[in-house]
């Protein structure tokens, strides 16, 4: 008979997972390893953090409401989140096989298109929102 907690876990053999703070704390170091390595690797998130470093504070001063300010500094929060997604996009393609193949070219593209959408988005709101 398998156990209740198997498919929580996947296949009976498999080790169990992490739980409760245990869980936490090793999901909160995987998120800090994968700011560390993004920041190290990766240009484009670099200069999108160099502008977030300016666009943050400049949102928060520039909003009059606090809706405001959400609406200013969510955009740049989420550019940085989609380049996060594109470079692991571009990692795990780049880690089956560097040879060119017309879906992982595809898959690249659209991750470096999910990036280019969300720097629209903080465009038009910075426009809807400071354009009165």
């Amino acid at each position: 008979m398998a156990e209740p907690n198997a498919a929580i876990r996947g296949t009976a053999g498999d080790r169990p997972k992490p739980r409760g703070v245990d869980r936490i704390l090793r999901a909160s170091v995987a998120s800090w390893l994968g700011l560390v390595g993004a920041y190290r690797n990766e240009a484009a998130f670099r200069q999108e953090l160099a502008l977030a470093v300016v666009v943050i504070p400049l949102g928060l001063w520039l909003g009059h409401t606090g809706v405001e300010r959400a609406l200013l500094v969510a955009p740049m929060l989420l550019v940085l989140i989609v380049e996060l997604l594109n470079s692991a996009i571009e990692a795990t393609v780049d880690r089956i096989g560097l040879e060119r193949h017309v879906l992982a070219g595809l898959a690249k593209d659209i991750g470096s298109a999910a990036v280019l959408m969300s720097f629209i988005l903080l465009g038009l709101v910075w426009l809807l929102v400071l354009v009165r």
